[in-house]
């Protein structure tokens, strides 16, 4: 993602900007697509959150860059700040969001993705397979590195 981002400005936590291409660099990164108006979103994103937790215990370059559907920049920043974890989110309004979405081909949310830098996908439905094997983190991970490489 990092080659494919370059350029595109996220925010943090902090509502600090950061360029992508930098903060993406040498990271797995998952696209989690999700809005706060979407029960099954909110339903995911606290199993999402504390998927992200125990893996970044020991592989900090875990990052999950929230790509929201919201309406408006004050939903977008809600959800985000209070609901998601210690990830970046591309700013509302962004251009990249429907781009990706498209390239992507994302229907439903919530949907995840795990790409590669180039923008290649690893993992198609991450969202399931952290519903159905996330109790296991290091196990999933792992399986998902073997497809990484």
């Amino acid at each position: 993602m990092s080659e494919l981002l370059a350029g595109t400005k996220l925010i943090n936590q902090d509502s600090e900007e950061l360029d992508a291409g930098e903060h993406l660099k040498g990271k797995v990164v998952g696209l989690y697509f999700s809005a706060s108006w979407c029960p099954p979103c909110r339903q995911f994103t606290p199993k999402l959150t504390r998927f992200f937790d125990e893996i970044r215990k020991k592989h900090p370059e875990f990052e999950v860059v929230f790509v929201s559907r919201d309406r408006e920049d004050g939903d977008l920043r809600e959800y985000f700040l209070e609901h998601m974890g210690a990830w970046t989110a591309i700013p509302f309004g962004t251009p990249r969001i429907q781009e990706l979405l498209e390239q992507y081909e994302v229907k439903t949310i919530p949907s995840m993705r795990i790409v590669k830098p180039n923008g290649d996908v690893v993992v198609q439905d991450a969202r399931t397979e952290i519903q159905d094997k996330g109790n296991d983190p290091e196990a999933l991970w792992e399986e998902w590195l073997a497809f990484y490489d």
